[in-house]
């Protein structure tokens, strides 16, 4: 068996946290890495302590909101933003960092990636958010496509 390249083996990790989403349309992961080594890691779903959508339904899809659209309209919190909030509750700078995603992060976590100061993003799947890509683009945060 060939040895996966760091890149294959930070995915492959990525898609093991999104086993743990409690999103009923979309299972994502997000991990955050510096120097090689897993800082933080986050999936979507509910607040720490909230029920989860699978509990009490999706707000999103009993009112046809489509994907890539109104992400207020959520019980849940993303995958980056999880992974982002974990680093702070246990004082972890992620300057600098690498954050890999199984999906393409939208313009509310692109926002939070620049201020977090996130260096680059590798992500395997994604919608179009051209709003989230220009500001990511000047904030010359690296943005990878992975292919398998």
């Amino acid at each position: 068996m060939e040895r996966p390249s760091w890149n294959e083996y930070f995915m492959a990790i990525t898609k093991m946290v999104a086993t743990r989403s409690t999103c009923l349309r979309r299972h994502v992961g997000a991990i955050l890495v510096k120097e090689k080594r897993i800082l933080a890691t986050g999936y979507n779903g509910a607040p720490t302590g909230l029920r989860h959508c699978s509990e009490v339904g999706c707000l999103r899809q009993d009112a046809s909101i489509p994907s890539g659209t109104r992400h207020e309209l959520c019980r849940g919190l993303h995958a980056e933003q999880n992974a982002i909030i974990q680093a702070a509750n246990h004082g972890i700078s992620i300057r600098g960092a690498t954050l890999y995603c199984t999906n393409k992060p939208c313009v509310i976590c692109s926002k939070m990636i620049i201020n977090a100061g996130v260096a680059r993003v590798y992500y395997e799947d994604g919608y179009d958010d051209p709003l989230a890509d220009e500001m990511l683009a000047e904030a010359n945060i690296e943005m990878v496509r992975f292919h398998p």
